[in-house]
């Protein structure tokens, strides 16, 4: 069976940009058809957290695996790309977080699908909306959630959109 998957990834150690770019790579493989599609790329602050700004984008893709296989796979390459594990919230080479897996909802000890904070988060709503721009979390539709987070500063990388309230476009 085929479960359409929503990952968020981000990253502000290194070079974000080609992180981001080879993680989206490994992620084909995963992938039932190895389409997969990719939002925009945004600039914005850490939250509840220091250290330089991160780049960050959400990918769809279908996908045989579960939810746990993915979540190992995601592990995987967060791992390969250098991802350490050390404090919340520390800068990082790479995160990838599975948003949502289909229409399931999990509850484990080492997984919540859909995401339990995406709704509170621009830095996951904007890109979301790219991909998905109807779509209805059970918190509201995505663009009620847009409005809620608009005062989070977030600006499309290297494009003169921006919202919230700094300037975060180069």
């Amino acid at each position: 069976m085929t479960t359409t998957a929503y990952i968020a990834l981000g990253a502000n150690l290194g070079d974000p940009v080609d992180t981001l770019l080879d993680a989206v790579e490994a992620l084909r493989p995963l992938s039932a058809t190895q389409d997969v599609a990719l939002s925009r790329f945004y600039q914005t602050a850490p939250v509840e957290a220091e250290g330089p700004d991160y780049i960050n984008a959400v990918a769809r893709f279908p996908t045989v695996l579960s939810a746990t296989e993915l979540l190992t796979e995601l592990q995987r390459i967060e791992h390969e790309h250098g991802r350490i594990r050390s404090v919340k919230n520390a800068p990082r080479t790479l995160d990838l977080d599975l948003l949502l897996f289909g229409s399931e909802q999990i509850q484990t000890e080492a997984l919540t699908v859909p995401h339990p904070r995406m709704h509170e988060r621009a830095f996951v709503l904007r890109p979301l909306a790219d991909l998905q721009p109807n779509l209805t979390l059970k918190q509201g539709r995505l663009s009620d959630l847009l409005v809620a987070v608009s005062h989070q500063p977030i600006a499309v990388l290297g494009g003169d959109e921006e919202e919230g309230d700094d300037d975060y476009a180069q």
